[in-house]
């Protein structure tokens, strides 16, 4: 797993961050994408610092072109790549009711088409190369259903579908995909969230804190899933016992048990 070339969108914070400082500690080659410039290039100076050979391409997910032009620079840095993790992503908070449709399009543009995007752009590097990884970061959302949450749910649970899929059409090309799907952990995901909820971004922050796993553990377990080929990165353990309760329960029993998780929340939240 030594040298091994990585690719991370949204790398320039959280999760992303945690794991290029993994993957660099690993003796891997590390780029980086991210609409964040200033943050960038200060994440690439403290991988430099690692010995870690390093650069960061600015990008935003929601425009392939800028994709298409860290394929380029990979290429002619690297010869290719050996590790797409499609991380870039942002929340929404709301009831269907009150989430406008520019609200869904915004989520959806970055959270789904954004994984879309990186994975038309790299697969055919992959391909090329004989095969490699695709790392697909989604959420617990994904696999559960959590009220007030419909356009985030949607957007990660589209992720994990589209992975499986991308499981069976890439096997015979030697590329292995995974989806990672943790629960809340401490990380920066309320920045930039959107919700008409009054002090959601607060309660989110007070959510994510309690955690017990930070943006480093998320990160071991993802490099974990890379080297053991693994396809589904489930980190948390109440994450895991949740979805198999959904998968085994007759469906009346899960959402009870869902709707008293629910309020056990908000009465600690008040």
């Amino acid at each position: 797993m030594h040298n091994k070339r990585i690719v991370i969108t949204g790398g320039a914070s959280g999760l992303g961050f945690a794991l290029a400082q993994l993957a660099a500690k690993a003796g891997w080659r590390v780029c980086i994408v991210d609409r964040d410039e200033e943050r960038g290039e200060a994440v690439i100076s403290s991988l430099q610092r690692l010995q870690a050979d390093s650069f960061f391409m600015p990008g935003d997910v929601t425009r392939i072109k800028d994709l298409e032009q860290v394929a380029e620079a990979l290429t002619e840095r690297w010869q290719g790549v050996d590790v797409v993790v499609n991380n870039a992503g942002v929340a929404q908070v709301g009831k269907l009711t009150d989430t406008s449709i520019s609200d869904w399009q915004w989520i959806i543009d970055i959270n789904l088409l954004g994984v879309v995007r990186g994975c038309k752009v790299f697969v055919p590097m992959l391909q090329q190369k004989g095969g490699g990884h695709i790392i697909n970061v989604a959420s617990m959302a994904g696999l559960l259903d959590v009220p007030n949450m419909s356009a985030y749910n949607a957007t990660k649970a589209a992720v994990v579908s589209l992975s499986e899929t991308l499981q069976n059409e890439l096997a015979g090309d030697n590329i292995h995909v995974a989806v990672a799907c943790p629960s809340f952990f401490k990380t920066n995901l309320g920045k930039g969230m959107r919700s008409n909820i009054e002090g959601m971004e607060a309660k989110l922050d007070k959510l994510m804190a309690s955690s017990k796993l930070n943006a480093t553990d998320i990160a071991k377990s993802i490099m974990r899933t890379i080297e053991r080929q693994q396809s589904y990165t489930l980190p948390h353990r109440q994450g895991r016992f949740a979805w198999y309760l959904k998968r085994f329960l007759p469906r009346s029993w899960y959402r009870r048990i869902l709707h008293k998780s629910v309020k056990k929340h908000d009465r600690s939240d008040s």
